[in-house]
């Protein structure tokens, strides 16, 4: 799930990059990946601690 959803929002990222978005909206786009990255290393801790 998470996987799939940091897939999507990588390719948004790219075309925004190569479309030249407003530096706002790359921004943003990069700090929720980012934040769906932590998130998804986060479960994997979680499940091999279990």
């Amino acid at each position: 799930m998470l996987n799939e959803e940091i897939c999507k929002l990588r390719d948004k990222l790219n075309k925004s990059i190569e479309n030249g978005n407003d530096y706002s909206i790359t921004y943003k786009l990069s700090i929720e990946l980012d934040e769906l990255i932590a998130k998804y290393y986060r479960s994997k801790t979680l499940t091999k601690n279990s």
